[in-house]
């Protein structure tokens, strides 16, 4: 029996270290970075928009309502329970699931900032360099 055991063992752990050589980063990809690549990276002022109003619209609401409903329904719990320890387990996780309901809450809101300022600095950073190549006085200018 424990030899079936570890040939088996020896097979599963084999296979672990074929997984994960096959994740390293072996070589460099094919396709360039620099603009006319796959763009898999990229994203358009308009899709940072959308991802935005998306945050504000849907998921910022129904977190809030899903924290609501949980809070209700712990309460109700909770004064089920009233005298018991199960109680005050309850009221522990209460108070967690509200601050993680709050910290949520707060990344989902700091998420929707980031993406709707995105694409000012991305813009006001292109034409900045733009214009000191165009301020610069290079002699390759006017050739």
């Amino acid at each position: 029996m424990s030899g079936d055991f570890a040939r088996e063992w020896h097979r599963e752990r084999a296979g672990v270290t074929d997984q994960h050589a096959a994740m390293r980063l072996n070589s460099a990809p094919t396709e360039p970075f620099a603009p006319g690549g796959s763009g898999g990276f990229a994203s358009t002022p308009a899709e940072k928009q959308t991802a935005a109003n998306t945050i504000e619209s849907e998921l910022q609401p129904r977190t809030k309502k899903a924290t609501e409903h949980a809070d209700e329904a712990t309460n109700t719990a909770q004064k089920g329970f009233e005298g018991w320890d199960t109680a005050g387990a309850l009221k522990k996780v209460s108070d967690t699931w509200d601050q993680q309901a709050r910290n949520l809450m707060g990344r989902l809101s700091g998420e929707k900032t980031a993406l709707r300022g995105a694409s000012g600095l991305f813009v006001r950073n292109d034409t900045g360099l733009e214009n000191q190549f165009l301020v610069s006085g290079s002699k390759l200018n006017g050739l």
